[in-house]
């Protein structure tokens, strides 16, 4: 099958390369143990040598960190952890100048409870213009002591709580689709859509070149507010037609800047179809593909992937973005060095072949990069970082206590970054200071300066990979097709030139008829394709 999309002037976002920053996890310039402004603009030099054309920070926003950052309590400053709203300025300006460029995370969906507008609902009580921006209900059953309805938490137990009202009775309920200390707003206030945009021009009028939507999918509910329906798996909170009514506004906005201005969708929408609806040419430019990212290790479910992501999204013209990790999944070096059954992206404590995955990785990441369209690299993947089992006591995610201490959470992809050093916090702060989650002790030989020097390293493979990549016409935005091969191995072709290969069998395979080889995620075995590995060919 042939799969081609519609020709275009390739902007930068359709086939860039994009890096995500966890930014209390990526450099910590003043040793409080927490990841900062100073340390992100001292490492500007090694993202721009990776390669990277964009980076993504996760929110940087003044926040309690009830949710990582995500609970936002003023999308204007910076969370004094992290620096100064100058210093953000300053860390653009030296990003484009190293020709980077950068995206922020917006959280439309929800604030923080100390945000000054729900403070201000709190203490208005009932019926009042302030709790109008939230969705504040009476509660069900004879004194209003049943929520409003059956909706739960996506981090486990119920989405609504219970206030008390300023004269100290029992009260109203607020709806909280995540923690309690994020209470979702109401897009159907005036307010909530020009605040967003508000914001949106206050980062775009600093040079910020796009925005992450987090939970794109959920900021609209259905009218009524009715039930779950369980058995049909339908969700009134989730996927709304008007959502898309926001984003045509979000785009009208974003392209009225020079150069225009770009969003990416945290969707996680099934099927591909439905995600195309976010990415049509008058809403958001690109989604996360999050079905490549929960394949299995397999080439058909891989292949099947890639086939549903570009077939709908190259119906409306948008491209791919091709995405292994990020800071809410377990890292794909050890998803796929566990067994086939597995191979969830939050899946429980399982045995891991830790070199397997690690071999596993490198092939996907160059499976990705060869891909037509964006891909998105979170921190660490160019390292072949793992997962990191942490002890209870310092786990920090909301999902632990709100799942009943059943679910660890997401911390275990969050672990700080190491840099240098044979012992923590391996160059991440200074010498002796204590990073905000411990650092394995075997990280020394996954730092920075561990790879630097050896050329078949995670890092160097993907220095490689990046540069190819920039400098070959056929990589990047455009089409593919794909090529008979056995049923073990994925391959196909893009023009001019490139072949990709990816053998997810057992045993060694011929290499078709070819030029050159130049790249590969492991050793060849006599000219022959081993097992978890991937080729990238020059054929004329």
């Amino acid at each position: 099958m042939s799969v081609e999309p519609p020709a275009s002037d390739v902007p930068w976002w359709r086939e860039a390369v994009v890096y995500q920053i966890y930014p209390r996890s990526f450099a910590d310039g003043n040793g409080d143990g927490t990841g900062d402004l100073a340390g992100l603009r001292s490492r500007l030099p090694y993202l721009a040598d990776l390669g990277v054309d964009a980076v993504w920070l996760n929110p940087w926003y003044v926040s309690p960190l009830a949710d990582g950052g995500y609970d936002v309590e003023d999308y204007r400053r910076i969370n004094p952890e992290f620096g100064t709203l100058a210093e953000a300025e300053a860390f653009v300006a030296e990003a484009h100048e190293h020709g980077i460029r950068v995206l922020l995370d917006i959280v439309p969906n929800h604030l923080s409870e100390q945000h000054p507008w729900f403070r201000a609902a709190l203490a208005a009580g009932p019926g009042s213009p302030e709790r109008k921006r939230f969705w504040f209900r009476p509660g069900r059953g004879e004194n209003g002591d049943e929520p409003p309805n059956n909706w739960r938490s996506i981090f486990g137990g119920g989405a609504w709580e219970r206030v008390t009202e300023p004269d100290g009775t029992p009260g109203e309920w607020y709806l909280h689709l995540f923690g309690v200390e994020q209470p979702d707003v109401n897009w159907n206030h005036p307010d909530v859509a020009a605040e967003m945009e508000a914001v949106l021009r206050f980062w775009f009028d600093r040079g910020v070149d796009g925005f992450r939507v987090d939970v794109a999918d959920l900021l609209v509910k259905e009218d009524g507010l009715p039930d779950d329906d369980k058995e049909i798996g339908y969700r009134p909170w989730k996927g709304q037609d008007g959502i898309h009514d926001i984003y045509r506004s979000w785009r009208t906005i974003a392209d009225k800047y020079d150069p225009p201005r770009v969003f990416v969708a945290e969707a996680w929408v099934k099927p591909p179809e439905l995600l195309a609806r976010f990415v049509r040419s008058d809403e958001l430019h690109t989604a996360f593909n999050f079905d490549f990212l929960t394949a299995l290790w397999t080439p058909a479910d891989l292949r099947h992937a890639v086939d549903t992501t570009t077939e709908a999204l190259f119906t409306v013209g948008a491209p791919a973005t091709w995405v292994l990790s990020n800071h809410d999944v377990v890292r794909h070096a050890t998803r796929y060095g566990r067994s086939t059954d597995e191979q969830n992206s939050r899946m429980p404590d399982v045995p891991v072949d830790d070199a397997l995955g690690l071999r596993r990785a490198r092939a996907a990441a160059l499976l990705s990069l060869a891909l037509p369209g964006g891909a998105y690299i979170y921190q660490g993947d160019e390292l072949g970082l793992p997962w990191v089992e942490l002890p209870v006591e310092v786990l920090q995610c909301p999902h632990w206590v709100r799942s009943g201490f059943t679910r660890k959470g997401r911390d275990g992809c969050r672990v700080p970054i190491p840099w240098s050093g044979d012992r923590s916090p391996y160059g991440f702060g200074p010498d002796g200071s204590k990073p905000w989650l411990p650092m394995p002790a075997e990280w020394a030989t996954l730092s920075v300066a561990a790879q630097d020097t050896d050329p078949d390293s995670h890092l160097n493979l993907y220095r490689t990979a990046l540069r190819i990549r920039r400098g070959h016409p056929a990589l990047g935005d455009g089409g593919f097709t794909w090529l008979d091969s056995p049923p073990q191995v994925l391959a196909f072709s893009r023009e001019p030139g490139f072949v990709c290969l990816v053998n997810l069998g057992v045993d060694p395979v011929d290499l078709p008829p070819h030029d050159e080889v130049l790249l590969a995620s492991g050793s060849l075995d006599d000219g022959r394709l081993p097992s978890d590995t991937t080729v990238w060919l020059a054929s004329s």
